[in-house]
């Protein structure tokens, strides 16, 4: 079923469109952005049932415009034929007063091209099995109870259980004088939770769901609770691991993690106009082994973090950022890329109308290669398979990663030994460990549960992903 567009923003577009007629006889660039995002997060406990907006919630416009040699930028939520001068004269009194601010304080931002673009005119719309509209809470409730409940059937171990979903409507609009681009899409998001204790030891299991879905994704959800269970119970007696360099494999989701963290903001383009990315001095060199092929972009996987065009008008892109370990090029958003005479791949993202858009991933992730997971795990002789992730953490200035693993299932000779480690702390060089990578299986699975925090803390959703991958690391 296709995602209807919002009425907002089809009522408001007529009036858009004037007010970009109208700055255009005072800037040489202007654009507007609108959006309408709105959706509902659903979460059952054992200890109780909660159901709200969703954070991803928005409604707003923000118009950027050319102003000499600087790009200046105003946000507001309503447009009407009643406040249209009063937000056109605030538009034109703001953007001067940033200029002025600008030269007065001595502000040295360095002179911006003009943005040429080309005449452009999509319209997208995203299909869904049920759209969230179509599910009454009621409903939505009762399946997540069922889930909850269907747990406490493997273990009296069990002391919570959580069932969560969240689905979110995004409809967006991009007017310039050569653009008129509009986009609606579903995605979803689905998590359990099992929270286990025998006698002071406590432990838990989890696992995400995501998808440009509707609330069929629950449906997901229900065929994996003895999975997560099993993981919760397994956990209890985990041991920590004796730190040192290990032979590793590393799950699709936990390659995902070190695609993300090490070379996902290691490349992202604003760092390269501060001067605060290795990745400049790496352009068109070896980073990783021969066998890594690393991908980035809108357009180059299907996951909550796919779309027509970015929050600047920019279509969504697939960039090669690594093919055969060379290092080819970075993403960027528009202005980075004007800044450094690049092309923008779309991956200019604001977490909403109100906040700068800046360089962010969409779906990172390692390309499958030709090896078997058996053939991997056949291949050790003491290491680990590591699975799922609690966060991570990287470097883009000195390239250091820091991954928070949830656990490591034992390998030796070949073969698993029944020992789980857990936490366990993955840490080094991008670099080094990229280029110890020596297998790489042929699935790819990517995940889009989470979110990625920037500037000041500003969230966007990406996906990322993998294969199963064969390296050397330090685990501590």
């Amino acid at each position: 079923m296709k995602v209807q567009d919002s009425a907002f923003l089809l009522k408001v577009k007529p009036l858009l469109k004037r007010l970009i007629s109208e700055l255009s006889k005072d800037y040489d660039y202007v654009s507007v952005l609108g959006t309408d995002v709105s959706g509902k997060s659903y979460s059952v406990l054992t200890t109780g049932i909660s159901l709200s907006d969703s954070n991803w919630t928005e409604r707003g416009f923000v118009v950027r415009v050319f102003n000499e040699s600087i790009y200046s930028e105003y946000s507001f939520n309503e447009l009407s034929e009643e406040n249209f001068k009063q937000v056109l004269n605030n538009i034109r009194e703001e953007t001067e007063k940033s200029l002025r601010n600008s030269k007065a304080k001595g502000f040295h931002t360095g002179k911006y091209p003009c943005v040429m673009e080309e005449k452009i005119v999509k319209h997208f719309n995203g299909d869904v099995v049920t759209p969230l509209e179509f599910s009454r809470p009621s409903e939505i409730i009762e399946k997540l109870t069922s889930i909850k409940d269907k747990a406490y059937e493997y273990t009296d171990l069990l002391v919570n259980f959580m069932a969560a979903y969240e689905g979110v409507t995004v409809s967006k609009l991009f007017i310039s004088p050569n653009k008129d681009l509009m986009q609606s899409y579903m995605w979803s998001q689905g998590y359990t939770y099992a929270i286990v204790r025998k006698e002071s030891n406590t432990r838990y299991g989890y696992k995400s769901y995501s998808g440009l879905k509707g609330t069929e994704l629950i449906d997901e959800m229900s065929k994996d609770i003895k999975e997560v269970v099993d993981k919760a119970v397994m956990l209890l007696d985990a041991v920590p691991i004796e730190p040192g360099m290990y032979d590793v494999i590393c799950s699709p989701e936990v390659a995902g993690l070190i695609a993300h963290e090490a070379f996902g903001h290691g490349v992202e383009m604003d760092m390269f106009v501060k001067n605060r990315a290795k990745a400049v001095e790496y352009l068109n060199k070896p980073v990783a082994s021969k066998l890594v092929e690393m991908h980035d972009g809108a357009r180059a996987a299907e996951e909550v973090s796919s779309y027509l065009f970015d929050d600047e008008g920019t279509l969504g892109t697939d960039t090669t950022i690594i093919k055969e370990g060379i290092l080819l090029t970075g993403i960027s958003d528009l202005l980075s890329a004007l800044k450094l005479g690049t092309k923008p791949t779309g991956n200019g993202k604001r977490e909403s109308f109100e906040r700068k858009a800046y360089t962010r991933m969409t779906n990172t992730f390692f390309s499958p290669g030709n090896d078997s997971l058996e053939e991997m795990i056949a291949s050790i002789e003491h290491g680990y398979l590591l699975e799922d992730y609690y966060s991570g953490m990287e470097d883009p200035k000195n390239w250091g990663i820091q991954c928070m693993i949830a656990y490591g299932r034992e390998i030796r000779n070949g073969k698993f030994t029944g020992k789980i480690v857990s936490p366990v702390v993955m840490t080094g060089y991008v670099p080094d460990l990229l280029q110890s990578i020596s297998m790489i299986s042929g699935e790819l699975r990517l995940s889009g549960s989470g979110a990625c925090g920037k500037g000041h803390k500003e969230w966007v959703k990406v996906s990322s992903g993998g294969p199963y991958i064969k390296a050397k690391a330090r685990l501590g």
